[in-house]
Parts: structure tokens; C-alpha cells; sequence
């Protein structure tokens, strides 16, 4: 059984040029915004495009030419800003400036509406990316978080309580921890009874393998996490065997309806609803013309942000800015790295 995180690229990889069938939502992802007559500033200035906004990702796409696109995710993103940029072509005007960095490599984005004055491009985008930071604990494993009052399970919006077991050794000790045992149709969790802040938290989406196994306390339910999250095993004894049996029968079923349809718990509504993604998805055509390899270009050079860079520059002081910032490269000046060049 692989966790159903393995699969899932949708929130943490960059990509560019993805084909029609990438494009489409997967389980569990939602459309919530789409996005008319938005320019790629960056890679692709002039050129008017699509902004797709679901609770994984953002994807942008030219109207004229579908399969120049690209797929930006939404967890590592480290800035989210309204900038006011100068276009020679357009004069002042506001657009969205995203931060990311994926596999050590750090890409930038720009976007403008094209038609100014909406501010849909910013509160969408924005918003969706604050309530995907809110909703970790739906997608993360955590370890001695605050999970219980009043020795209750604090349960998440969208989150149903499906069984609690009294009783249940944590065996990630020698002596074990005697603690009590939950299931809900989004993860597990289980907390010590002398001590509410020792526990653990176990999306289905971080689970790789639930089974029965034998260990020096006997026979444990034993959970083995994602390898994105380290592979964690961690081993639960519960009596007697019949209830045991019956538990790793009935977390297997809830992992297996959750992998059909994950909840990832990002929700925001959106007052007017988009069409579905995929009837704005236009299949590629085929092309009729050969491009030489030699003549070809790598599209993460347009979004690379200082990507030959090693490690920080010394600090130094600006006289325009008033305060200290890092040495720019040999060339740049700060007027400079506001100007988009047409």
C-alpha cells in the first residue's frame, strides 16, 4: 500500500508545460477561482492568459497557445505580495508577486490583470493561501500537539468521530504509554492518559501501510508513515485480539475511502462559482512543425530567482531604501529589479 501523499505533486512540485491531463483536477482538488485575461509578466509578457486557482495549486495558461503553461504549487510558497510594478507598456500597475522555492531552487512569478481594477487576482490567491496554511494539521503528521480538551478529541471542520478505544498501549517506549485511541474518517490520533500533550496525529494522507504484527508486547497494530515524512513506524497494542482485529479492519476501510477522495481541508467559497476545470481545459493541439534539440529552451530560466546563487551576499547599506539588504549582483540596481522589461 503506498500513502496516498506519495502520489500527490500537485501542492509541492513546479512544473512547466504540463499536458491537458495534469491540468485536470485530481481527487479531492477543488476549482475555486478562474481567472481571465491574466499576464505571466515573468516568463511570458504580453501574452494573455488563464489563472486557475484550486485549493492545491495555481496553474496559468496562454488563451492563445494552451500548451505554454505552468503549474505552481502552494505550499512552499514563502511570499504572497501585492506589488506595484512600472510596465513600459502599461504604466504603473498592480500586480501579484509570488516567492517560491522547490528542491533547493527558488522561482519567482508575476502576474497582472491585464484589465485593471479587480482585485479578484489578489483576495483569491491570498485567501486560498491562508486558509491552505491554517489546515496543516489535516495533511501532517504531528507529534504532542494540542489535540484534546477536556479529554475530547478537538475534531476538524469536515472531521467525524468514527470509533474511541480505552485502554491503548503506545509501545514507542519500553515500558509503553497507556493512553486512549481515536478514529475518524480523516486520521488517527492517540494521547496518554497521565499526560494529554504526549501524542500523535496520523493523517491517512501520511499513512503508507496499516497491519498486524508480532512485538515483544504481543500483537500491535503497527502504522508506517509516508517517506516524505521520514517513515515513521509506530506500534499500538490493544486488547483484546478480537477488538484488534476488528480496529486495523475498519481503519484499512477509512483509509481506503479517503484515499478515493481526500480531504485536504482547504475550503474557501468563492460568491460567483467557476466552471469546471475541466471545460477550460483546451486539448493541445498537435503540431506540425519539428523543433531541433539544440533550439530548445529550459522555461525554468525565466522564473529563477538568482538561481545560480550559492549562499547569501554580505549585507550592505541602501541610501534609497534606508535600511540594510543584501549586495545585489554585479550590474543590478534596485530601479532596475522594479522594471519589467517589455
Amino acid at each position: 500500500m503506498a500513502a496516498v501523499l506519495d502520489a500527490i505533486w500537485e501542492d509541492r512540485d513546479v512544473r512547466f508545460d504540463i499536458t491537458a491531463q495534469h491540468m485536470k483536477t485530481r481527487a479531492g482538488e477543488v476549482l475555486i477561482d478562474c481567472l481571465d485575461n491574466i499576464e505571466d509578466t515573468k516568463g511570458n509578457n504580453g501574452d494573455r492568459g488563464r489563472l486557475l486557482v484550486t485549493n492545491l495549486r495555481i496553474i496559468w495558461h496562454s488563451l492563445a497557445l494552451p500548451r505554454v503553461n505552468l503549474c505552481k504549487f502552494v505550499l512552499y510558497t514563502v511570499l504572497n505580495t501585492l506589488d506595484t510594478l512600472f510596465q513600459k507598456l502599461r504604466g504603473t500597475t498592480e500586480a501579484l508577486y509570488i516567492l517560491t522555492k522547490c528542491n533547493n531552487t527558488r522561482f519567482e512569478f508575476i502576474f497582472t490583470n491585464v484589465v485593471p481594477g479587480s482585485p479578484r487576482l489578489f483576495t483569491s490567491v491570498i485567501a486560498v493561501h491562508r486558509a491552505y496554511e491554517t489546515s496543516k494539521m489535516y495533511r501532517e503528521l504531528k507529534l504532542r500537539g494540542a489535540l484534546i480538551q477536556n479529554k475530547q478529541l478537538k475534531l476538524f471542520p469536515q472531521e467525524q468521530m468514527c470509533d474511541q478505544i480505552n485502554g491503548v498501549w503506545n509501545l514507542s517506549s519500553d515500558q509503553g504509554n497507556l493512553g486512549t485511541f481515536f478514529v475518524t474518517n480523516v486520521r488517527i490520533v492517540w494521547h496518554a492518559n497521565t499526560n494529554e500533550s504526549f501524542n500523535v496525529s496520523i493523517p491517512y494522507l501520511q499513512i503508507r501501510s496499516i497491519k498486524i504484527r508480532d512485538s515483544k508486547f504481543g500483537l500491535a497494530l503497527v502504522i508506517e508513515s509516508s517517506q516524505q515524512t521520514g517513515g515513521y513506524v509506530l506500534g499500538f497494542k490493544i486488547d483484546p485480539v478480537e477488538k484488534l482485529q476488528s480496529t486495523v479492519k475498519e481503519v484499512n476501510s477509512l483509509h481506503k475511502v479517503y484515499s478515493a477522495s481526500p480531504i485536504f481541508g482547504v475550503h474557501y467559497e468563492m460568491e460567483e462559482k467557476p466552471q469546471p476545470l475541466e471545460e477550460l481545459t483546451v486539448e493541445q493541439p498537435p503540431d506540425d512543425i519539428e523543433i531541433e534539440p539544440d533550439l530548445q529552451t529550459d522555461a525554468f530560466t525565466a522564473y529563477f530567482a538568482d538561481g545560480d546563487k550559492q549562499q547569501d551576499r554580505e549585507p550592505v547599506f541602501s541610501e534609497e531604501l534606508g535600511l540594510a539588504v543584501e549586495k545585489l549582483k554585479e550590474g543590478f540596481t534596485l530601479q532596475g529589479l522594479w522594471e519589467v522589461i517589455s
